[in-house]
């Protein structure tokens, strides 16, 4: 009973913390459309940052109130909000997405990812993605593809769309690799080499350096652990049921050779920026070993 009043109180907060700043985020993301001139346009969209800045703070205000959870934030004290990052990180949970906002908001540029075009029709937040810019992929089966071939790409043509808005301001740009949320089974269908990761995808990645790389200031490698081996849901979270979550930055220069090539027609170039992701993503399934192991150590008096 105690978990379950919890989690009702939460969501009462979060529920009214969107709703007093929805009607302000989409005002001001109007001005976007119908402002005169790049410089009011720019300053639309500072506005709205600030409002979403401004939400994601006072959630965490909330989760701090009435939750017991350990955020463990490890890296990442050499953040700026003046320039622009790309963020890779591993993807098991909605909670997740609370993780990210506890280790970036208001320390780096408010961050962007690629969503499912379904989330435009979840209730508010929908509204709030769309004033954000936050792009809405339609992801196709192979089987689909291979029966509507003019279709291949699209997603890759909506990724290169999307980093050109991404240009006008400092942004954090974040990117799941593996495309999909971590399951034991998605785990055991696609027969991955990782033990705590599914295979990653390069191609998207691959057009945000070509579009953004230049801007980028440096690659943000995070890596997600929860302490039990079942993954929680949003509504554990919302209940007090995830005692701690690590959230673990690890900051890389970018190699400019990472966007100085063709990477839908040079074969050579592909094998490059595949490499380069795999040696990451072996790196990040040890780090994900270490962490749990620690996590589960025998405590000492």
């Amino acid at each position: 009973m105690r978990h379950l009043l919890t989690g009702l109180s939460v969501t009462l907060l979060l529920l009214l913390n969107t709703l007093s700043l929805i009607g302000p985020l989409l005002l001001i993301a109007l001005g976007k459309f119908l402002l005169p001139g790049k410089a009011l346009k720019a300053a639309s969209s500072r506005g709205v940052m600030w409002v979403a800045e401004t939400w994601a703070e006072l959630n965490k205000l909330i989760f701090a109130g009435l939750l017991p959870t350990v955020w463990d934030i490890r890296g990442g004290a050499e953040l700026r909000q003046d320039t622009s990052y790309l963020v890779i990180g591993n993807h098991q949970s909605w909670v997740d997405i609370p993780a990210l906002i506890q280790a970036f908001n208001r320390k780096a540029p408010f961050f962007k990812f690629f969503l499912k075009r379904q989330l435009i029709w979840v209730p508010l937040l929908g509204l709030a993605f769309w004033a954000l810019d936050y792009p809405f992929m339609k992801r196709y089966s192979k089987a689909f593809l291979a029966r509507h071939p003019e279709r291949a790409g699209e997603d890759l043509t909506i990724t290169r769309r999307a980093c050109e808005k991404f240009k006008d301001l400092p942004v954090t740009v974040v990117n799941y690799l593996e495309g999909t949320r971590f399951t034991p089974a998605k785990h055991a269908a696609q027969g991955s080499p990782y033990r705590y990761l599914l295979k990653p995808k390069a191609g998207g990645v691959a057009f945000v350096l070509a579009a953004l790389g230049e801007q980028l200031d440096a690659l943000l490698d995070v890596t997600v652990v929860y302490p039990s081996e079942r993954i929680p849901g949003f509504w554990d979270l919302l209940c007090g049921r995830v005692p701690k979550v690590i959230i673990d930055i690890q900051t890389h220069a970018l190699d400019p050779a990472l966007w100085q090539g063709d990477y839908q027609n040079d074969a050579q170039f592909r094998v490059f920026l595949q490499g380069w992701v795999s040696r990451l993503w072996q790196d990040k399934d040890a780090r994900i070993a270490a962490l749990r192991a620690e996590l589960h150590a025998p405590t000492t008096d």
